[in-house]
């Protein structure tokens, strides 16, 4: 599985990477592996183009995506369809708005997880147990404010997939959405995780970027997968 070196071709340019107004083919230059802020790892590449393409398919699978609609009366602009329970702002409940139960969380999607956290922190991972899973979709204009995964009940790490389009990702700090924060391109095929000290950070999409994806993962947009562990009976 090919890691840390850029694959894909054309993008637009800007801070993320390359000079403005730059387009055309991108250089192979390795994007190393880095710690964020003590507990939040980027690692590059880290899922390859099968594993990608598999990836898009099950997500296709997934029926129900859907704008959610906040207290406020706000509506979210990505669409998202979840796994194991369904969030509903700011609980989970075993059931969708429309009463239906929430489709299951497959243990494959929990064995990636595991995987991928032990790669993220370079040691085993086998007491991860993920049962929750938001499945995002970002077209062109979405994005996602700052906020905290704080509706779980259980501390352990948030494991974030990127597919498709890139991003622009902003990682903050635990007191609040202003600085200092970091903002980070996520790629086709990246994993983000975060826990420990970092687990209750400040985070979001400020944008996306359209175009970037490789054509032959048949995607137009992003997706990104976050996996967490609900702390919730079963």
């Amino acid at each position: 599985m090919a890691r840390g070196t850029r694959r894909r071709g054309a993008r637009p340019g800007g801070s993320c990477g390359r000079p403005p107004g730059t387009i055309g083919p991108v250089e192979l230059l390795p994007r190393p592996r880095r710690e964020i802020t003590p507990g939040a790892v980027h690692v590059p590449d880290w899922l390859g183009p099968e594993e990608q393409r598999a990836l898009v398919e099950a997500c296709r699978g997934w029926r129900g995506y859907r704008a959610t609609r906040l207290p406020g009366g706000g509506v979210m602009s990505v669409r998202t369809v979840c796994l194991g329970w369904q969030w509903l702002p700011y609980r989970y409940s075993r059931t969708r708005e429309d009463g239906s139960p929430v489709q299951p969380f497959p243990e494959w999607l929990a064995d990636l997880g595991r995987r991928a956290l032990a790669e993220a922190n370079g040691r085993p991972a086998d007491d991860y147990h993920p049962d929750v899973a938001l499945v995002n979709y970002y077209d062109a204009t979405a994005k996602m404010g700052m906020h905290q995964d704080k509706d779980e009940r259980s501390p352990d790490p948030v494991v974030s997939l990127s597919l498709g389009d890139s991003c622009v990702f902003r990682f903050g700090n635990t007191e609040h959405r202003n600085r200092p924060y970091t903002d980070v391109e996520l790629q086709s095929g990246d994993l983000f995780v975060f826990g420990g000290p970092a687990r209750l950070a400040f985070h979001g999409v400020q944008k996306t970027l359209p175009g970037t994806a490789d054509p032959a993962l048949g995607l137009t947009g992003r997706l990104n997968l976050t996996l967490r562990v609900s702390g919730l009976a079963r």
